[in-house]
């Protein structure tokens, strides 16, 4: 027997061995991210990054060179790389307009559009100690053959080739949130600015995200599809670990567990009166027996971010006044959802929301006490925003403009009602918040988080009969119940 094994297990490490070095000298060029050579797995030939094809990327420079006046040059620089030490990176994520242009994932380039060159990037040249120490990262000949520019030249090249292109131009449009300073440091970017010739690049890049391809749509279902498979076990699992912080850490694994790069934000997990803290962060306090919940989590798949929100007792059971407020936030999210078509604007639909919260406010005796009205205080926030690349996508785009199909937003009715609030004292510390993702189509709307569940039924049903373990003594207490 102990023969066999050995000769077992010699021939597992003998198949390990010989599928390790098949692997190892595979020929293909690491460019410092994924291409279809290096992670088949991924991405298709053709694909620039996962997901978006080569002709998209040319289109979209094609598109904006439309959009840029004439004898102007546009400069975007990729994202710095910010230290959490002096040798210690956060993890990088690119500046999203130099991403939707290039397809570089990467730091320390640039890239320049005119109508007279096209796509030109300036690329950053590294040492075989920055190789040994961070990995090959993309050159001038990955410019060309991966990401398509029509002209690359290494980085030590600007101060040749750039001042004049800027010279030449009238106007000049910069990324300026991403600003790298091989760029403000030269001469005729700085007297460009001085004259009033640098204008914000994000208006021209927000009009062309705003619409999604079907492509980027794709990548917004399936990042919407991670999350709500994430939330959905983070909310089964908080009966048995009632903590902020843990249910911040089972939502980031489960969205990478199923492939996600990172969380789209910090997850807010406010228990109790925390989520009332419209951005709440700290996430370090347990959730008491009886208290709701707040999670507005999001993860980011392949540069394209989700965004949703759930309120649930992780007890099991929503006590009556929890109902109450509850029922007007969902029903009021519902009657927003019917308004989301082509011709509306988020503006109306927000101004809509107003009105609905106000009249259901007054109705159970919170707003025009003593002819006061406190909604300001209650929800200072917008019904909700565009969703893309980034999580408020397209910020230069109006509320106002109308919707089209391909557009996606939010739509996120809440109130927050703090433990301070001079009202009747059983709605004190309860935050509350629905949040969708909501696609604009030709015909109306399609709900993009519409698995995530959200009826109180449908979560007291999933937290009682498929959880495993109560996790808190019981809801005999449930907070407010009696009140």
């Amino acid at each position: 027997m102990q023969i066999l094994v050995r000769k077992l297990l010699h021939r597992i490490s003998t198949e390990q061995t010989i599928g390790l070095r098949a692997y190892s000298t595979k020929k293909f060029i690491d460019v410092g991210q994924p291409t279809p050579a290096s992670h088949p797995q991924l991405m298709k030939e053709g694909e620039i990054t996962p997901g978006i094809g080569a002709e998209e990327y040319i289109l979209r420079r094609k598109s904006f060179l439309e959009l840029l006046p004439v004898k102007s040059v546009a400069i975007l620089a990729a994202a710095p790389v910010k230290m959490m030490t002096d040798v210690v990176p956060y993890t990088y994520r690119q500046d999203a307009d130099y991403l939707y242009i290039t397809g570089c994932e990467q730091p320390g380039g640039l890239a320049v559009l005119s109508h007279e060159c096209g796509l030109c990037m300036f690329m950053p040249e590294t040492s075989p100690h920055d190789v040994n120490w961070k990995g090959p990262v993309a050159g001038v000949e990955a410019a060309l053959e991966t990401f398509k520019a029509e002209k690359a030249y290494p980085m030590r090249k600007i101060h040749e080739i750039l001042p004049d292109m800027i010279g030449r131009s009238s106007k000049l449009f910069h990324n300026k949130e991403a600003a790298a300073q091989t760029l403000t440091d030269l001469k005729a970017f700085q007297k460009a600015d001085y004259y009033g010739k640098v204008k914000n690049l994000s208006k021209l890049t927000d009009a062309l995200r705003w619409v999604k391809s079907p492509a980027e749509l794709k990548l917004m279902r399936e990042s919407a599809s991670i999350a709500c498979q994430a939330l959905l076990h983070t909310m089964m699992y908080s009966k048995t670990r009632p903590y902020e912080g843990m249910l911040a850490a089972k939502f980031e694994y489960e969205c990478k567990m199923r492939g996600a790069q990172r969380m789209a934000f910090n997850p807010v997990v406010g228990g109790g009166s925390n989520a009332t803290v419209i951005h709440y962060s700290r996430n370090d306090q347990k959730i008491e027996d009886g208290d709701l919940v707040l999670m507005d989590v999001g993860c980011e798949l392949h540069g394209y971010v989700s965004d949703l929100t759930r309120t649930w007792a992780p007890c099991g059971r929503f006590s009556s006044v929890q109902e109450e407020l509850y029922d007007l936030i969902l029903q009021t999210n519902k009657e927003c959802l019917k308004l989301c078509k082509p011709g509306a604007n988020l503006l109306d639909i927000h101004h809509y929301s107003v009105r609905m919260l106000r009249k259901g406010l007054k109705e159970i005796g919170i707003v025009n006490r003593n002819g006061t009205d406190p909604y300001n205080e209650l929800n200072p926030t917008s019904i909700g925003h565009y969703l893309g690349m980034d999580v408020h996508d397209s910020s230069t785009v109006s509320y106002e403009r109308t919707l089209e199909p391909g557009v996606v937003i939010t739509i996120e009715p809440g109130l927050y009602i703090p433990s301070s609030f001079d009202g009747p004292e059983r709605f004190r510390g309860i935050g509350i918040r629905i949040e969708d993702e909501v696609l604009i189509t030709e015909t109306g709307y399609e709900v993009l988080t519409g698995s995530m569940p959200k009826e109180i039924k449908h979560i007291e049903s999933l937290l009682n009969n498929f959880s495993h373990g109560m996790g808190m003594e019981s809801c005999s207490n449930v907070k407010a119940a009696t009140n």
